[in-house]
């Protein structure tokens, strides 16, 4: 269980940037602050620890940094943060001035468990507004040699240089500092396109208004276009106040997001902490062609020295992510972000349908409304894209079709909203047709018997979309189809004519997670009326049902959820493995980060109360369990012949002509096997 438990069993490296208070040409006092918060970042489990450029002396020194005696002082920090390290985990890289052959070189020295595993010399020297760094410092490019004598060692000196650790997969480390990344192509450019994952800008960087804002965006855009994680270590409180100010600025990238930040201007020593995914980076990479395309163009340029180096992380040893990882990979916990996404999504959905029409001449739709949440959404994608065309709602068909199950509720709430949005509404009871149909098969419900098997079942959801077809041949209209990205992961569909099937599909890279929001924010749009909207939040309120079983002697309705499992769930199961290409035990463990406590974390807007669960560890393996065999072994043949429809989201969709390819026959024994690896050792039966 320990070892589940640890974040380096699940392909993530701890991270720690430190901004130490700085004494100006006072390398010991420096050395000491450096120490001090190694030592807090081996005991936090940090595999790294980035310092700030120029950390041992200072970097508003000026002229001092050519003074052999400052230059023997910084010597001798590196020897005595050396030593330190003998007994800690984490690569530290820290920041000094080295004189090299005749000329002065800023340097990002990288020193692990006592040795001095290699020095990386700054690239591009700023020579405008307050820096004049060509005044005291050389490039990397004027140095004559590739190794040098430091603190009693021979040791490897470049811009070539990555660090690699042989007992980490994926963890390999490169190094730029400051204005590298400022440069129209940062070293680190070439570093990532070789190999190195994670990248260090060990800076300095003075403080103006609206600095922090550019150095997040270049970070950012940086450690998305080079694919990597990136840690920005500047320097903060001691620096010399004579004409600048510091703000300390740490923070950590990923794929362009920012996964952490600390506060600035802090007045002490501040060290930040982050979980860095380097698996979803090299997964990122192994999908992205035009990465692979850029590294073979530079091909030259990426010769580098790799240098090994063992991290010995505690693997028995707990130490769960410090990184917040989220519930729900469709919906986003800020509600800007949220009400963004909705209305890009809605206005994808709106445009897709609307072209189609437009492309077929094809002047009605027909929809089957049900009640429930898909159709619902689709409807009021169907209504806009009318308007925006100038053409009548009248011209939408919305049917209902009232089944064995269907409840009063769902079916006056599916008349209530056809009667607001003004479509062409009407009602179809499939009842007789199906009895009718269940007697030729001679099905046992014909004779009186309450089976409710999956004919059954079946029966009624391929009548639904047979009528809507045989209508739109009648009518002269498209069916627009209504089931989401979600179900067509699980299978959850009636195969060929039944509600797998449609003309178009506005909601086929939708996940059941996204589409209540998307009501919701229908519903405030402007777009609907007032009681369109009053509608569609008691569409909301209800239980998700297929409504083909009959309700229990208890009352209660058929749960989508008790049988497949809850969709919080399964949506998260499916952008794992559809976007990251996660094994089943490292989503078991991600999963567990993001729902194991209800109390812990963000939550999406409108999600309050009973909403806000949890699940435990034995819950979301089952359910882990059920997801590998629907989506791997028993429902891809659905997904190859899935109707056309827009791509929502960069979590992916799932069509045969996009996003997802695999054969409808494949095996799924290797997810199948990581999960019962999984389970004997968390001891769990079954």
């Amino acid at each position: 269980m320990a070892e589940f438990n640890n974040l380096y069993a699940h392909g993530f490296v701890r991270a720690a940037a430190a901004s130490p208070r700085v004494h100006l040409a006072d390398p010991a006092s420096n050395a000491r602050e450096t120490i001090e918060l190694m030592r807090k970042a081996d005991k936090a489990g940090a595999a790294l620890c980035v310092f700030p450029e120029l950390g041992l002396s200072g970097y508003t020194l000026d002229d001092l940094h050519l003074q052999s005696a400052l230059l023997a002082a910084v010597r001798d920090a590196i020897g005595k943060v050396k030593t330190a390290s003998k007994s800690l985990a984490p690569v530290i890289m820290v920041g000094a001035p080295i004189l090299v052959g005749g000329s002065v070189h800023g340097c990002a020295v990288v020193i692990h468990r006592g040795s001095i595993l290699g020095v990386v010399p700054k690239t591009y020297l700023p020579n405008y507004r307050e820096y004049y760094e060509k005044r005291q410092f050389a490039m990397s490019t004027d140095a004559l040699v590739d190794r040098i004598e430091l603190d009693g060692e021979t040791v490897p000196f470049g811009t070539d240089l990555l660090f690699e650790a042989s007992d980490l997969p994926n963890f390999v480390l490169g190094a730029e500092i400051c204005e590298d990344v400022w440069a129209a192509i940062p070293p680190s450019t070439y570093a990532a396109m070789a190999g190195a994952t994670v990248i260090a800008n060990l800076s300095a960087s003075n403080i103006t208004i609206g600095k922090a804002a550019e150095r997040d965006m270049l970070c950012a855009s940086h450690s998305s276009r080079a694919a990597c994680g990136y840690i920005y270590a500047a320097a903060g409180y001691g620096e010399s106040t004579t004409d600048t100010a510091w703000d300390g600025q740490l923070a950590v990238y990923e794929l362009g997001a920012k996964v952490a930040e600390s506060a600035r201007f802090a007045d002490e020593s501040a060290l930040l902490l982050a979980d860095i995914d380097v698996e979803r980076i090299v997964q990122e990479r192994a999908r992205n062609g035009t990465f692979r395309d850029a590294a073979r163009n530079h091909m030259r340029r990426l010769r580098h020295r790799r240098i090994a180096f063992r991290a010995a992380p505690e693997l028995n040893a707990a130490l769960p992510l410090v990184r917040k990882i989220d519930r729900y990979p469709y919906v986003p916990d800020d509600p800007a972000k949220l009400d963004q996404d909705c209305f890009e999504a809605y206005n994808i959905q709106v445009q897709g349908l609307r072209r189609r029409l437009e492309a077929t001449g094809i002047r009605r739709a027909v929809i089957g409304i049900s009640g429930g949440l898909d159709s619902t959404q689709a409807l009021l994608v169907a209504a806009h894209a009318f308007d925006q065309m100038g053409r009548k709602r009248s011209d939408i068909i919305g049917v209902t079709m009232p089944g064995f199950a269907t409840t009063e509720g769902t079916k006056s709430n599916a008349h209530a909203l056809m009667k607001e949005l003004g479509v062409d509404a009407r009602e179809i009871d499939i009842k007789p047709m199906a009895t009718q149909m269940l007697a030729d098969l001679d099905h046992p419900f014909s004779k009186g018997k309450k089976v409710y098997d999956i004919t059954f079942e079946n029966v009624q959801a391929g009548l639904r979309t047979d009528y809507l077809f045989r209508l739109a041949n009648k009518e002269g209209g498209l069916v627009v189809g209504t089931g989401d990205l979600s179900e067509l992961a699980l299978g959850w569909t009636t195969y060929g004519v039944g509600d797998h099937m449609s003309h178009y599909n506005v909601n086929a890279s939708v996940a059941k997670t996204l589409v209540q929001h998307l009501i919701r924010w229908s519903a405030r749009s402007g777009n609907y009326s007032e009681g369109a909207g009053k509608a569609m939040r008691a569409i909301l309120a209800q239980k998700i049902s297929p409504e083909l079983i009959p309700a229990g002697k208890d009352g209660e309705i058929q749960s989508t959820e008790d049988t497949i499992g809850p969709y919080n769930l399964h949506d998260f199961f499916l952008h794992q493995t559809i976007r990251c290409g996660s094994s089943p035990s490292r989503i078991a463990f991600l999963a567990h980060a993001a729902w194991g406590d209800a109390k812990t974390g963000e939550w999406p807007a409108n999600i309050e109360g009973k909403d806000r669960v949890a699940y435990a560890l034995p819950e979301i393996i089952k359910w882990l369990e059920v997801f590998a065999k629907r989506f791997f072994i028993t429902s891809q043949f659905k997904r190859s012949v899935a109707p056309n429809g827009p791509k929502i989201t960069n979590g992916g969709s799932l069509s045969p002509r996009g996003d997802w390819r695999m054969p409808s026959d494949s095996s799924g024994a290797p997810w199948l096997e990581d999960i019962a690896r999984l389970k004997a050792q968390l001891g769990l039966k079954g």
